[in-house]
């Protein structure tokens, strides 16, 4: 049995951090998300218009200051990799771009679905690629 399809599209991720500033700044400034709005313990970023006015979000959460709160591990999250799509003919200058910021950047192929992907990671650790679509690969 299939489940009615009701989901239209991504709403919002959301990550827990520790240092919310050089997180704010690696998502607005290497990334490239315009910040809508920052608050003394979150940060909203917009990555697209969405889906009825929905606008799709990046948020971030500093959670340190609340009681239990016991710390990130990256061998316990369940995050793996946050993925943006981008233009292939951006592909060649934003990999320029990466390095040039002195980040290391791994680059893969995903033949099954025709995406070239370029990898960094963000100043608490995680994944995030940046994917375009090359029929080519």
């Amino acid at each position: 049995m299939t489940a009615a399809r009701a989901i239209r599209g991504l709403g919002e991720i959301a990550l827990r951090v520790e240092d919310l500033d050089s997180m704010q700044a690696f998502y607005e400034r290497v990334i490239g998300l315009p910040l809508l709005r920052r608050f003394p313990n979150s940060a909203f970023f917009r990555i697209a218009d969405g889906v009825a006015g929905h606008t799709q979000i990046l948020a971030l959460f500093d959670r340190t200051a609340e009681p239990g709160y016991r710390g990130l591990s990256a061998a316990r999250t369940t995050v793996d990799h946050l993925a943006f799509a981008i233009a292939l003919e951006d592909f060649a200058a934003e990999r320029a771009r990466l390095e040039g910021l002195g980040l290391p950047v791994d680059t893969a192929e995903h033949a099954w679905v025709h995406w070239r992907s370029l990898y960094v990671s963000d100043p608490e650790g995680n994944r995030v690629e940046l994917v375009c679509y090359d029929p080519s690969v």
